[in-house]
């Protein structure tokens, strides 16, 4: 029961609660203590900042290599597809008329090369 009772009596002093009864010396030594458990707590604080920025930058380079598979396998796609709807446009406006089966809203190119099928 002594144990409890100074424990909370401590707590209420850390807690800047009852401190009336607290000589100068006394009140020296919580602010000692307290500074102590601050910088304690920093000191944590900080290490747990550190982990983090590492794991993120872990994950950063995850994500890099990642990305840049995809753009390879993007870029390998896309140069295979290109040609193909090169022609397309090409031969839509070549003489005037559709020649796609898809008819649509969406016009690309000059005026004149807007004719649609009926």
């Amino acid at each position: 029961m002594k144990k409890i009772e100074f424990l909370e009596t401590s707590k209420r002093k850390f807690l800047g609660e009852g401190l009336q009864s607290c000589t100068l010396q006394e009140v020296q030594q919580i602010e000692k203590q307290l500074e102590r458990s601050v910088s304690t707590i920093r000191a944590r604080k900080l290490q747990v900042f550190k982990e983090q920025v590492e794991r993120l930058k872990e994950k950063e380079k995850i994500l890099a290599a990642e990305n840049a598979k995809l753009r390879e396998k993007f870029g390998g796609l896309q140069q295979r597809e290109t040609p193909s709807v090169e022609k397309e446009g090409e031969a839509l406006c070549t003489d005037g008329s559709e020649k796609s089966d898809v008819e649509t809203e969406l016009f690309i190119g000059p005026p004149e090369c807007r004719v649609r099928r009926l």
